[in-house]
């Protein structure tokens, strides 16, 4: 996944975002899109449609790579959008969003005068302030750039602001913040993030996360139940769900296991099960497994 395609998730679920980053109030309505303009290479990514045709219209790039064509491309796509569309909107304004200074173009000619106008916003993410000081959506954008021994720490107050605020989107933003963790430590699973964010195991439970995994593991384990045709095979299913969670956690960070050590697990009771699946998260090897189930004696 590209790091622009996280921000255009964010615009796409809270487009406030955008007038956040301005500081203003624009009126209710505005939509986010992406636009491919017709009988062109040309496509914007980042697209705030005003709710009528008296509004302005926004143009939102993100740019991490330093382009020396890139003002060249953006104008042309923004007055080419305004040439096929004048009729939708009053007004225009084009905003570009860098992690820093360096990754700007450095020559701004022809377009010097469009750059430093008022129609152009250049905005750098490192410049922003503090992730605990900033409103929680332009803190969203500056977990994309904390450095990664950081990003525990601010993704783990995030999470507590997204619930502690009663942030509308809540969901969609326990989502973004996991994906945007998932995005930098790619041999985490999804469950080990929610995690590593301070959920317990019962929130963890009412993520969209969890719930898609323990219904396909528990639809496994429902039917093995009903194959045995018998009300107690049924019963031995619904908690097997809760164990092919645990085995899957499991063979993702280790591989394979040993069928001992798979049937060992499927034998313990669900109290143990649920107690497997928070220390798992602290199992390095193999060896902490076996030792973890030889302490239950």
């Amino acid at each position: 996944m590209r790091r622009d395609s996280l921000f255009y998730q964010l615009f796409a679920q809270l487009p406030q975002t955008l007038f956040d980053l301005l500081g203003i109030n624009p009126p209710q309505g505005y939509r986010f899109d992406s636009v491919e303009l017709k009988q062109t290479a040309f496509r914007i990514d980042g697209v705030f449609l005003p709710p009528d045709p008296s509004g302005t219209v926004y143009f939102c790039e993100v740019q991490f790579q330093r382009d020396t064509t890139f003002y060249e491309r953006f104008f042309a796509e923004i007055f080419l959008y305004l040439r096929l569309y004048r009729q939708t909107f009053s007004d225009w304004q084009a905003v570009v969003i860098y992690p820093h200074r360096q990754a700007e173009q450095v020559s701004f000619e022809p377009y010097d005068v469009l750059v430093k106008s008022d129609r152009l916003r250049r905005v750098y993410l490192n410049e922003l302030g503090s992730p605990a000081e900033l409103p929680l959506s332009l803190a969203l954008m500056q977990l994309m750039v904390v450095p990664e021994a950081e990003m525990p720490r601010v993704a783990r107050l995030l999470a507590q602001r997204s619930q502690t605020e009663r942030a509308p989107n809540l969901e969609a933003i326990i989502e973004l913040i996991t994906t945007i963790v998932l995005y930098k430590f790619t041999k985490l699973s999804r469950e080990e993030v929610l995690r590593m964010l301070g959920f317990t195991t019962e929130e963890l439970k009412r993520t969209r996360f969890y719930q898609e995994v323990y219904a396909e593991a528990q639809e496994e384990g429902l039917q093995r139940g009903l194959r045995q045709g018998l009300q107690q095979g049924l019963q031995q299913g619904l908690q097997q769900g809760e164990v092919l969670v645990v085995l899957r956690q499991l063979r993702r960070r280790f591989g394979d296991l040993p069928t001992s050590l798979e049937e060992r697990i499927r034998q313990l009771p669900p109290h143990q099960i649920e107690a497997l699946a928070e220390a798992l998260l602290d199992f390095a090897t193999l060896e902490d497994l076996r030792g973890w189930l030889r302490n239950l004696g």
